[in-house]
Order: structure tokens, then sequence, then C-alpha cells
């Protein structure tokens, strides 16, 4: 009984000194943190005729000045990082001059031998510092780093480094297979981190669009948005057929975006397709498109299992003139279940916009739908507009 009684206390204060030992070095962290940040002040201000004198001949022909006298190891990294900051927000011979000025300085041979460190962290703090410098030299070493990695956010600091650095377009790939080998739902954060790059985006995209790897597809297909590239139509024409699920949603939004004239066989296979997000993308843009012809399509897209299709055709239906309009109201006041419901809520909207006509052609418009209105529902009164976004319990979105 009292060996057990000694154990315990002993084990207490054992308790008691790991707690002491934490606090200290928590303790010390924070003193260490705070004696940092003073110092950083202070160099800033040391250095700031040199910031000055960078700042100011960056147009010039001559090459810039190497930091002055001998400097501390902290002081180094001051001068390094406000350099870094200039190269992310400077282009062309600006840049140049000061990822030379990095090199120049010892700045980058400093951080590719961190990247051999032994402690994690210090690898990842300089693989983060040689992508805000460019560091093309260092690239192979970090395409090694990101291969022989688990995946973890810390593998995007990697990657993004990497995108930053490179001068192939063999080296972007492989980064890109080395990020999404794991399985991970990134493509959209991938797309960005290839977007980094300074090489031909426009081309590159092109080769990841005919991959046989669906990953370099579906982030291709992501990073397309907002690049206009004419010569991805054909790659689109052939990925709107694809098999994968995702990678045909993709190409489908993407391909209607450019706005393609498409036949009625065409559309007829959209609008029949397995996936509610094609069904739903080809619904919105029949009516953007203004065609007319689809009309017969939309309405019996109102019977749609998915809410967001139905909504997208009846939307669709409101903005093709007094055919489509009249469309509407029929079902509003003939149909019955959540076609009526959806049809009727983008009648009332409709007919609440009275307001918002200020050119002549759409008051025209306006009133030829508001007589249309008025021969299937009677006078149009004023009444807010109900909500039934997502009509008859279907919430599969």
């Amino acid at each position: 009984m009292y060996s057990h009684l000694t154990v315990a206390v002993y084990f207490i204060y054992g308790c008691l000194g790991l707690i002491l030992a934490g606090m200290l070095t928590l303790f010390w962290l924070r003193i260490r943190a705070i004696r940092t940040a003073k110092k950083t002040e202070i160099y800033l201000q040391k250095h700031q005729d040199y910031f000055k004198f960078v700042q100011t001949h960056l147009s010039g022909v001559s090459e810039l000045p190497l930091p002055p006298g001998k400097l501390t190891p902290l002081e180094r990294r001051v001068i390094q990082q406000r350099i870094m900051e200039w190269i992310e927000q400077l282009k062309g011979d600006m840049r140049d001059k000061l990822i030379k000025l990095c090199r120049d300085a010892g700045f980058v041979d400093d951080d590719i031998k961190l990247l051999d460190s032994l402690l994690y962290g210090r690898r990842i703090a300089a693989a983060y510092r040689l992508g805000g410098m460019r560091a093309a030299e260092a690239v192979p070493r970090m395409l090694l780093m990101l291969e022989q990695q688990k995946y973890s956010p810390l593998s995007i600091v990697i990657a993004r480094s990497i995108a930053k650095c490179a001068e192939r377009e063999e080296q972007l790939t492989e980064m890109l297979k080395h990020l999404l080998r794991h399985g991970k739902p990134i493509h959209n954060l991938a797309a960005d981190i290839l977007m980094e790059t300074s090489l031909d985006a426009s081309r590159l995209l092109l080769k990841l669009l005919d991959d046989e790897n669906p990953d370099f597809v579906k982030v291709a297909l992501v990073a397309m948005w907002g690049q206009a590239v004419p010569e991805v139509v054909p790659s689109l024409d052939r990925l709107v057929g694809a098999e994968e699920k995702e990678v045909r949603a993709s190409a489908v939004k993407l391909y209607l975006s450019s706005n393609p004239v498409l036949k009625d066989e065409t559309i007829r296979q959209l609008m029949a397709d397995t996936d509610w997000e094609v069904r739903a993308a080809v619904a919105k843009s029949l009516g953007n498109t203004h065609a007319a012809g689809s009309i017969p399509l939309l309405r019996a897209a109102l019977q749609d299992p998915h809410w967001r299709v139905r909504n997208n055709s009846a939307e669709s239906l409101a903005k093709l003139g007094e055919t489509g309009f009249e469309v509407l109201c029929q079902i509003a006041k003939h149909g019955s279940g959540v076609e009526r419901e959806t049809a009727l809520y983008y009648v009332e909207k409709t007919m609440a916009q009275e307001g918002e006509h200020q050119k002549l052609d759409q008051m025209v418009a306006y009133n030829k739908k508001k007589l249309l209105y008025e021969r299937y529902f009677g006078v149009a009164e004023a009444k807010p507009v109900r909500q039934v976004a997502a009509v008859g319990g279907d919430y599969t979105a």
C-alpha cells in the first residue's frame, strides 16, 4: 500500500514538472518571438536607405548592389523577405533584376542547402522562399521533396513554389502528378496553383485537356474558366461525351460558356444526359442564347426530377419572348405538382419586374407578357413573389 502511494506521489511530481517545463518553454518562445519582432523593425529601419536605392534603380540599366556590410542571419532574412515582396508585385525586367539580386546575394544558395535540413519546418520554409525568389535551379529538388511527402496542407506550399519556379512544361506536369496521386478532390486548388506559372498557360492547358489522366483533364477544365482560348473548342467537343461524370459536366459548362451554335440533336442529347448538372447547364444556356426552337424540350424539363433543372428551364422559358412566357402561363394555370409550382413562381417573378424596364423595347415586351398573364389569370395585382426554389422535397443538390 505504501509503495503504491509513493509511486502515485512521484507520478504527480513528474506531471507537475512536465507542466512547468512546458510553461517555461512557451514563455521562452513568446519572449523570443517578441525579441525577433523588435529586431526585425530595427533592421527594416537600418536598411531603409538601401531599400529606397533599390526601388529607385529598378528601371535602370545597371545591376542592383548587394546589401551593405556584414549581416546577421536575421538581418539577411529581413532583406530577403522585403525583396520577395517586390518580386510578387512586379513583372518583367524589374522582377528579373530582383531575382538576380537574390542569387547574387546568396539567398537562393542558402535556401537550397536548407532543403536538406533534418528539420521538416526548415525544409518547408526554404521551399516557400525559393518559390518567392523564382529559383528555377531548385525545382528538381522540390519535385523530389513533393514526391516523397505524404499529402498534407504543406504539400500545397511545395507545389505552388514549383509552379512559380518551373521553366519547362514537363516540370508542371510532374508537379500535378505528385499532387493529385493521393486521390484528394483538390482540382480547383491545383488549377489555381498551375496558373502561378510564368509559362504559356493556354498551351499547357490544351495539352492537359488531351491527356489520358482524368485528373489532368479536370484541372484543365477548371483553369480554362476566364481563359479565352479558341483552340480548346475541339477538345471540349470531345469531352462533352466523356464517360466520367465530373469531366462531362465541367466540359459541357465550359463549352456552353463559349456560346456555340448547337444542333438540335446535340441539344436533345444533352437535355437527356444522366447528370443533372449537364441538364441544368443546357437548360440555362437555351434562354441566354434565345433558342426558341427548344421550347418543347424546356417544357418537358419542367417535370425533371431535379429542382435546379426545373428552375433553369422555367427561367429560360421566361426569356424566350411571348411564346415561352405563354407556355409558363399554360402550365401555371392547367399543370399540376412541381411543374405547376415552378411555372407559377417564374410567371409571378416576371410580372414583378414591371419597374425594372427602362428601354422602350423592354417595356413593349413586358406589356405583351402582361396581356398574356391577364388572359390566363385576370388583372395583375401587386403581390410578393413566392419562394419555391426547391419544390417537392427534392434536395439532391
